[in-house]
């Protein structure tokens, strides 16, 4: 047990992980939940925390407080996600979010997509430095996806252990997509609505495989990032149908990707100098040359070497279009340590200079 929850990853897949979290805490302030900052007008009667904020010695949330825990976790959260100072980032914005969600929560409705979300952030900090694209191999990183997993997971099965709990065995055979497509439907849910019992399928799969998803644990590594691909779409059709988006939970769920392999800024790096002018005059960055073409010329009497291979030099012509092969009777000097080559004796002088003929007594 202890080996599979500490399973090592790279440490470039807990980097890729980390930054991705934290960009979306800061994505969630502005464009999920910033409702939350409304909560600072409301009443302070109205104010019912919940357990958790029951226990720790809380504020009731005013006006200052909440524009404090806004400024100060958006800022803080982007300084985490460049990957510094992991451990004191880490759990000062582990802090802030969830006091940003006792706040959010405290006021009658309880949102389950958060769970895993918040997990991470909780476990984020034990993992240490990692830089993107490293390799090495980290089992505390490993155990901060692991116990993440877990979070997302328990949260598809406690869901429907909730439904089953509160709603029974009626929850299935109920109207609950009914009322869920009357209240936020799209024309899609219309459509699908339309058709006889549909939706009461539809709820039995639900439950089916929220049940099921512990499973994914139990799939071999090649087929996981397919099952995990599937819980996405499990989510882009109630997206379509009944505009719940699951975003937390979403964010959360990427704990299963290799994420390692995602490099945009790479990409764009490799694209930019793709592209740049001075980049295709540099040895090796052609793109139509391999790695060990060696683009000068060649010296004389040697093959030249381009990016089809050896090419054969011309053959020396006697002043026609035609090739005249060569015979054998003077021959060049030859280089130390080298074997002369044979050239005709008939060969003008002009030639035999060109090529390095040793000229004849008496011969301009």
């Amino acid at each position: 047990m202890i080996r599979w929850l500490t399973e090592p990853v790279p440490r470039g897949r807990v980097a890729a992980f980390r930054t991705l979290i934290y960009l979306f805490v800061a994505a969630d302030l502005v464009v999920f939940t910033p409702w939350v900052r409304t909560r600072a007008s409301v009443p302070g009667e109205l104010y019912q925390p919940l357990l958790v904020g029951r226990l720790l010695p809380l504020p009731t949330p005013t006006p200052a407080l909440v524009a404090v825990i806004f400024w100060a976790l958006l800022l803080l959260t982007l300084l985490a996600a460049t990957g510094r100072a992991p451990r004191l980032l880490g759990w000062t914005v582990c802090a802030l979010y969830l006091e940003w969600m006792i706040v959010a929560m405290s006021y009658g409705k309880v949102d389950h997509d958060r769970f895993g979300l918040l997990v991470a952030l909780a476990v984020l900090p034990t993992a240490g430095r990692a830089r993107h694209g490293d390799p090495t191999r980290t089992e505390a990183g490993g155990w901060a996806l692991r116990v993440t997993q877990i979070a997302v997971v328990c949260t598809y099965f406690l869901a429907a252990w909730a439904k089953l709990r509160f709603g029974g065995l009626d929850w299935l055979t109920g109207s609950v997509l009914a009322r869920a497509i009357i209240r936020r439907g799209t024309e899609l849910a219309d459509l699908i609505a339309q058709v006889p019992h549909l939706l009461i399928v539809a709820q039995f799969g639900i439950i089916a495989f929220e049940l099921a998803t512990p499973l994914v644990f139990l799939v071999p590594d090649r087929w996981r990032v397919a099952v995990v691909a599937f819980f996405y779409s499990f989510h882009v059709v109630t997206f379509a149908t009944i505009t719940i988006s699951f975003a937390p939970h979403l964010a959360a769920m990427t704990s299963f990707l290799p994420l390692e392999r995602v490099r945009p800024i790479t990409w764009l790096r490799r694209l930019r100098r793709g592209r740049s002018p001075a980049a295709l005059g540099q040895l090796g960055e052609h793109p139509l040359a391999a790695t060990d073409d060696d683009l000068r010329p060649a010296p004389l009497g040697e093959p030249e070497q381009g990016v089809l291979g050896a090419v054969p030099p011309p053959p020396l012509r006697l002043g026609g279009d035609l090739p005249e092969p060569l015979h054998t009777g003077l021959v060049l000097d030859a280089e130390p340590g080298g074997q002369a080559d044979p050239v005709a004796a008939d060969e003008p002088p002009r030639l035999r200079r060109d090529v390095g003929v040793e000229p004849e007594p008496g011969v301009a």
